[in-house]
């Protein structure tokens, strides 16, 4: 809303960059990684939810402003950057991937093309529907007033700060 449909679509390209780097994990073999990251996930995960948290505070403190570009330049790769750690943080693509998906692949099948058609499918919805909010949330932010906006700011605020604690005290 803030930013407008050029950061929410640089958001976009992020989170799939990282949900191709899940898939490829996935079809390298999940289980073996995670053992293998061990501590390493768990930093992802601290990271994660601290960026989670510090996004949700700021959210909050902000003061219902659609500020023009001017007052709220950021690098646009900052935006990019921003879904790539999210989604990386995110404990859900891990459920996703080594939960969700499995049980629809065929025994005795090529596991790796099943996995990759699965994992491009859903990466394919996503594209299409975080594409939608992006281009949304970008022609909104224009009709909204600092009221709304206040309590769209406040109501993510809350919802990014409780999901990054939740993140913080989930355990692996």
């Amino acid at each position: 809303l803030r930013y407008g449909t050029w950061a929410g679509l640089m958001n976009v390209a992020g989170t799939q960059l990282g949900a191709a780097l899940w898939l490829g994990i996935a079809t390298l073999g999940l289980q073996a990684l995670i053992t293998l990251m061990g501590v390493w996930f768990d930093l992802l995960r601290w990271a994660g939810a601290l960026y989670l948290i510090w996004l949700g505070i700021g959210l909050l403190r902000s003061k219902g402003d659609l500020a023009v570009a001017s007052d709220r330049a950021r690098p646009k790769g900052s935006f990019f950057l921003q879904g790539f750690v999210v989604i990386l943080s995110n404990p859900k693509m891990l459920v996703l991937f080594g939960a969700l998906i499995p049980p629809f692949i065929q025994p005795g099948g090529d596991y790796r093309m099943q996995l990759l058609t699965l994992g491009l499918t859903f990466a394919g919805i996503a594209l299409v529907g975080d594409t939608f909010y992006a281009l949304a949330a970008g022609k909104a932010g224009r009709w909204l007033s600092r009221s709304r906006v206040r309590v769209i700011e406040i109501a993510s605020g809350i919802c990014l700060t409780v999901g990054g604690i939740w993140l913080a005290l989930k355990s692996r």
